[in-house]
């Protein structure tokens, strides 16, 4: 079902379907534990040269990278130098099926991003800009540790909604709000009983291809 965090109203480009990667659990983490074999988690600088806390992979068409360049999606892993695992269709129906429950009709994902947090790891505010076209929504499945959504507005200033996301919870925005900002606060000490002390986040987009 669909979560409501405004009291009532309809939350402005944000869609909360909680628990809703549950039924696929195992065969998620069997297919992120593949794509991590194949192009492993690695902590990637910022353009400042400051190093991210939370280590990156990717899979399907293009992988997201960033470092003194910049940020930007590329074909090929900079480690490996092969491309990209391909994008496991667990992974893709899953997202497929979660856009349409939020709203998003033909929603087909070319790119998903990989995010491992290990308690303390964070995300800071941001927007995903970096994608060929905004017309597509953003789909964020949550697995391992708890964490805390935080979810603002048009501009970095301002106040945020804090979301508390659980195992299998899956978020979605998209519509005038797919440009919002939105991070994650640091991730607090636990441990689940299948990841560990590991918090996994799969983030479903299109990248390079037009909706």
């Amino acid at each position: 079902m669909n979560g409501d965090l405004f009291g009532g109203k309809p939350a402005p480009g944000l869609i909360f379907l909680p628990g809703f990667a549950l039924d696929d659990e195992a065969v998620l983490l069997a297919a992120a534990e593949a794509v991590a074999a194949a192009s492993p988690f690695r902590v990637m600088a910022v353009p400042g040269g400051a190093q991210m806390s939370a280590a990156i992979t990717n899979c399907g068409a293009a992988g997201w990278v960033s470092d003194r360049r910049g940020y930007r999606y590329q074909t090929l892993d900079p480690e490996t130098g092969a491309a990209w695992p391909e994008m496991p269709d667990v992974f893709r129906d899953l997202a497929v099926r979660a856009a349409a429950q939020a709203g998003f009709a033909d929603f087909t994902p070319d790119v998903c991003l990989m995010n491992r947090y290990a308690p303390g790891a964070k995300m800071g505010l941001h927007q995903d800009r970096d994608e060929a076209d905004f017309a597509a929504p953003i789909v964020s499945v949550s697995l391992g540790l708890p964490a805390v959504f935080l979810w603002g507005g048009p501009k970095r200033t301002g106040g945020t909604v804090k979301l508390p996301l659980e195992h299998g919870d899956v978020l979605v925005w998209g519509g005038t709000e797919r440009l919002y900002f939105h991070g994650i606060a640091p991730v607090k000490p636990g441990t689940h009983p299948i990841l560990g002390a590991v918090r996994l986040n799969l983030t479903f987009r299109c990248a390079l291809q037009a909706v």
